[in-house]
């Protein structure tokens, strides 16, 4: 039927003022402050394939497969068709996509393949880009990529298992190890009991052949979280008779058999639906220890490491991904005679938002240059440690707030799960939960001061290298200062404390390295007193306009 035709027939329902599809677009080349600070943070030699996966996750086609992937989650099955137990999950044709995406763009393997400066930070910016296609996947890439610090513990399990967790092709089949292209890896630490106390775990490892790191030993226990079960391979912790200690367990054992990997049940998420989480039991499952008997928790902790700096990568996506859902909305909407974005109120609320999301790129890409320059003993190190933890807890705690508001600007449209936007709202909260919730973060700042007190000298020194641009900023400074001037009772008030720690590292960044229209906006809404409790709320005096043209996605001209 012809357009003309439709219409006589169809009176009622010519579409008007509605945006066209977000889609096919370039999420790197419309993304100003990404792209500057790939150059600027030493990853320029990786544009190129930056732009070229840009436009393969902006693509109609990566949108579509994302709908796709969280619209038709993943089943568990127990058994085969014969009564063999399997358990195996199955998952749409779209997440397997997905993962080959991410994969063969070197989401999991970049920063330890690419043999050279700014492998880390190119890294970032690709596992960005992944993330603003689809967040699902990014769980059993974010591992792979974080288990090769852990599995560095134990030399000879490294070597088994580097080359398939650092290979470009994703293998989704049930098999040995040996007889893949490529591997996952995954991660099961918490407990019913215990939580994030994973000191009060209960499961056991019994010593079956020559004990100690590297040995072999039998798991019985039960994991309240396992994500991505049907990764290749899982770190975990257990205890032995010298403490809690971390073992590698894989899904198929060396003699082409089935581990005893059981999979209790699949979680019912309120977001990240592509992705499966599990509740698991081993019962007398075959494992090999990892790193020193007794060290468990230290010698997980560089896998957890690299996945929270994950967790604020992603967040910062969400965020973007809503922010330009926002802007592109309303760049094309109309009310009351003109464009949503034309109009002063609506202009302040995606400006402020726009403030936030760039503040938590230029956070991430700091602290992945960090991650490339970091010694065993170096600031560098220390600033990533410190300032690792400080960011997760702040921009993976506002990223539901950033939803909330982009989800408004779309009104009821951005309420239905036919668009982006209801995905997005759901995903937002996810971050600041896994790999430590907020209180369990703060804490762990306050444990990093107190182990290496140089790493908040290094983390203050970053922050005071933007000293004298901004007396707003000095007197933030100062008063940030202040809150480590007297330590009594510094873990009642942690919450305040990190937050500062964040809001003035990312003005710092935001000064030295942004617009100054950006950066006078986030000092004055941020540092100064002069914002509100929520977004929309920038003070006058502000180049409006210039923060939100610099925001807006290449795709609204």
């Amino acid at each position: 039927m012809s357009d003309a035709a439709r219409k006589a027939v169809f009176t009622t329902h010519e579409v008007l003022n509605q945006p066209p599809p977000f889609e096919d677009v370039n999420l790197f080349d419309g993304d100003l402050a990404l792209g500057e600070a790939l150059r600027r943070e030493g990853g320029d030699w990786a544009w190129a394939e930056a732009s070229r996966f840009g436009a393969r996750c902006g693509s109609a086609e990566t949108r579509e497969l994302a709908r796709l992937a969280n619209r038709h989650e993943p089943e568990l099955k127990l058994f085969d068709r014969f009564g063999h137990r399997i358990d195996e999950v199955e998952f749409h044709p779209a997440y397997h996509r997905l993962m080959q995406t991410g994969i063969g763009a070197g989401c999991s393997a970049l920063a330890w393949d690419a043999g050279r400066d700014g492998a880390h930070v190119a890294r970032a910016a690709r596992f960005y880009l992944h993330n603003l296609a689809e967040n699902g996947t990014a769980c059993p890439i974010t591992m792979t990529h974080a288990a090769l610090p852990a599995l560095e513990n134990q030399p000879e399990l490294a070597a088994e298992w580097r080359p398939a967790i650092l290979s470009r092709d994703y293998d989704p089949r049930s098999l040995p190890v040996a007889e893949k292209a490529g591997a996952t890896i995954g991660m099961a630490m918490t407990e019913k009991q215990g939580g994030s106390d994973v000191r009060a775990n209960s499961t056991r490892a019994e010593r079956v052949a020559a004990g100690g790191p590297g040995g072999e030993y039998l798991l019985t226990g039960h994991k309240w979280f396992c994500s991505a079960p049907m990764c290749d391979a899982f770190l975990t912790l257990a205890h032995t008779e010298q403490g809690l200690s971390c073992f590698l367990v894989p899904r198929w054992l060396p003699d082409g058999n089935r581990n005893r990997f059981l999979i209790q049940r699949l979680k019912d998420k309120l977001g990240n639906r592509s992705n499966a989480s599990s509740e698991i039991e081993y019962d007398r499952t075959w494992c090999r220890m990892i790193g020193e008997e007794g060290r468990g928790v230290a010698t997980i902790i560089n896998m957890v490491h690299h996945t929270r700096l994950d967790c604020i990568i992603g967040s910062a996506a969400i965020m973007r991904g809503a922010v330009a859902e926002a802007l592109h909305h309303t760049a094309y909407r109309s009310a009351f005679q003109r464009h949503l974005i034309e109009q002063p109120l609506m202009r302040n609320v995606l400006a402020d938002l726009a403030l936030e999301q760039e503040a938590a790129v230029q956070l991430f890409m700091r602290l992945a240059r960090a991650y490339d320059q970091g010694t065993a003993a170096g600031p560098e190190r220390l600033f990533a440690r410190i300032a690792t933890a400080v960011g997760k807890y702040w921009v993976c705690k506002r990223t539901p707030a950033v939803a909330n508001e982009a989800l408004e600007c779309l009104g009821g449209a951005g309420y239905v799960e036919e668009g982006p936007m209801a995905r997005l709202y759901r995903e937002a909260p996810l971050n600041a939960i896994w790999e430590g919730s907020g209180n369990v973060i703060c804490l762990d700042v306050l444990r990093a001061i107190q182990r290496e007190p140089e790493s908040l000298e290094v983390l203050l020194g970053e922050i005071a290298s933007a000293a004298g641009a901004d007396r707003r900023f000095d007197a933030a400074l100062a008063a940030l200062k202040e809150e480590f001037a007297d330590l009594a009772g510094l873990e009642g008030r942690a919450r305040r404390v990190v937050e500062r720690l964040a809001v003035t590292l990312q003005a710092s960044l935001l000064i030295r390295n942004g617009p100054p229209a950006v950066a006078d906006g986030f000092v004055a809404s941020r540092l100064s007193g002069d914002g509100g409790a929520l977004f929309g709320s920038l003070p006058p005096g502000l180049d409006i306009d210039a923060i939100v043209e610099r925001a807006r996605p290449q795709a609204v001209d």
